[in-house]
């Protein structure tokens, strides 16, 4: 990592020291070695916590979740701080809205949560790159996370004992669910399950953090990734069949744990609040605005960057989002002649097309013969979608775009125009329902926009938009990212949408969808008063460049 970027991470905690500061002459934290144990103002101490990430949740809502936590039992809260969420540019820092960790701490005290901060800068978290911003791999030799790796468990605790015989007892992370990845059942944990376990470790006099206490959403582009035999992207839904839902409602996990907690140490007394008002509206119809071809001077203002053959998304610095590869063919190819890119080159999903017409999909480590034909001339444009760097598993530079230069028959196809696309500023910004009215295809093909309005009749509540026979794709409500959706292969179904997303009664609220590969005969959608996070919609989807990989089984991901 170069010495700059070595900068960045006191830079971001000597703001959070200072403000720490003026309590450290009267507050105090020690670890009682002696006595296996922690004083907390010179008092014996033990932690029963819960993992919640700010970045995961509207600013809006931070008190609520945080409330629920106090008056579940715990006493801190546990949280990471992203790298890649605060500087989005080397030297260019952001704690302003949805990224201010300083009323994120207010509120932790408002709610009288002691904090556990976990400030990086590597944090996994199944977030994007792991914490680690995307501007570092615009130095393509650049080696993450390196170490010497030290495998053996027995020697490391051998070690740690030889330094530290005594000490609290502590689990940092004991998991209360687990994550989804696209293409995968919605992951669980039986209550009973969480419980016995919890129960035990507080005989044991240990201080316990449970991740996670709530899960979140994982909203735009900020999902990350795996690794195990095959590329494995997280889905939008972080609620991580986690004691507070993704809509911040208490579960029955919830109040089981409360009851376990109760048996050691005192609750606040009160009942949680119930779960939030929920909304159904629905069905409504969308109408077409038009291919994302014809939009390309408004998602691309700043025009094409040529170069021989293609160049990653680092390499043009787009961080996120989609980018559009175009070239023309050099001679007719009359014959169907298979398109592919080399050495699993494709990350992660590409939407090709000739002369603006859909012809199919390549994406990351799947095998997929698709085969084109067109005359000399022909426009091949390959749209890029990247679904999100790995946080965690082979910790290698993951790269976006198209790696290789594609081949079509034995022909190596060069001379690319790549075009950065930016998606959210034209869906923000520069989308009137006038725009190009004009230029409408008879028939949709391929990436394609899609919008409506609608108003919210009620008082309204949160609720959860459902896009049944839609595809995969993007979606965008009064101009926030909500995220992926990816009905066809699930395991969910449904995208949050908080209350406060959406304008009072009387105005109009605009939902826009960018679907990237087929838009069923019914372009509808739906809200509704509950989630589908578990239904996958077709089983055998996955065929992986290896054979032995099919069948290796899953391993943990690590926070």
């Amino acid at each position: 990592m170069a010495p700059k970027t070595l900068l960045c991470l006191p830079s971001l905690l000597l703001p959070l020291l200072m403000l720490l500061l003026p309590q450290a002459d009267t507050r105090s934290f020690v670890v009682d070695r002696d006595h296996d144990r922690f004083l907390l103002d010179g008092a014996p101490f033990r932690y029963v916590s819960g993992s919640l990430h700010y970045f995961r949740v509207p600013r809006v809502l931070w008190a609520d979740r945080l409330f629920k936590m106090r008056m579940s039992g715990l006493n801190a809260v546990q949280f990471y701080v992203p790298w890649n969420y605060h500087e989005p540019e080397p030297g260019v820092y952001n704690f302003n809205a949805s990224r201010d960790l300083f009323a994120f701490l207010k509120e932790t005290t408002l709610a009288n949560l002691l904090v556990i901060l976990r400030p990086g800068p590597y944090i996994c978290a199944e977030w994007e790159m792991g914490g680690l911003p995307a501007w570092l791999l615009r130095k393509p030799k650049i080696h993450l996370r390196t170490s010497d790796p030290a495998d053996n468990m027995t020697k490391i605790f051998a070690l740690l004992r030889k330094y530290e015989p005594r000490g609290p007892l502590v689990n940092s992370e004991y998991y209360t669910g687990w994550l989804d990845y696209w293409g995968q059942n919605h992951s669980t944990r039986s209550v009973p399950a969480v419980t016995k376990g919890l129960e035990n470790m507080l005989k044991l006099g240990a201080s316990v953090n449970m991740y996670m206490f709530h899960g979140g959403t994982n909203f735009g582009y900020w999902n990350g990734a795996d690794e195990k035999g095959r590329f494995l992207p997280i889905t939008t839904s972080y609620d991580y069949d986690a004691p507070i839902s993704e809509a911040g409602d208490p579960t029955p996990k919830l109040f089981a744990i409360r009851n376990v907690i109760s048996k050691f140490q005192k609750v606040p007394l009160g009942p949680l609040p119930p779960p939030s008002p929920k909304m159904m509206l629905g069905p409504l119809s969308l109408h077409l605005d038009g291919n994302l071809l014809a939009f390309l001077d408004f998602l691309c203002p700043q025009g094409p960057i040529h170069s021989i053959v293609p160049m990653t998304f680092e390499a043009v610095n787009q961080d996120h989002g989609y980018m559009l590869y175009r070239t023309y063919l050099t001679h007719t190819v009359s014959e169907p002649t298979q398109f592919w890119v080399p050495n699993n080159g494709v990350h992660d999903r590409a939407y090709v097309m000739v002369d603006g017409v859909f012809q199919g999909v390549l994406e990351r480590n799947m095998k997929h013969n698709l085969f084109l034909t067109g005359k000399k001339g022909a426009k091949l444009d390959v749209l890029l979608e990247n679904m999100g760097r790995l946080s965690f598993g082979s910790n290698s530079s993951d790269f976006k775009g198209l790696l290789e230069p594609p081949i079509l028959g034995q022909t190596v196809l060069t001379q690319w125009l790549m075009f950065p696309l930016k998606v959210d500023n034209l869906v923000k910004w520069w989308f009137p329902n006038q725009l190009l009215k004009s230029s409408h295809p008879q028939t949709p093909s391929g990436p394609t926009f899609y919008s409506t309005t609608f108003p919210v009749l009620d008082s309204g509540g949160d609720t959860f938009l459902f896009l049944p026979g839609w595809t995969k794709g993007q979606v965008w409500i009064n101009g926030f990212n909500l995220g992926r959706y990816w009905t066809k292969r699930g395991p969910q179904q449904t995208l949050y949408v908080p209350r406060p997303l959406l304008f009072p009664r009387g105005a109009l609220n605009k939902i826009t969808l960018l679907e990237l590969e087929n838009v069923p005969l019914q372009p509808q959608i739906q809200f509704l008063d509950r989630p589908i996070l578990n239904s996958t919609m077709h089983k055998t989807y996955i065929y992986s460049l290896s054979a032995e990989s099919a069948s290796e089984p899953m391993e943990l991901s690590g926070h």
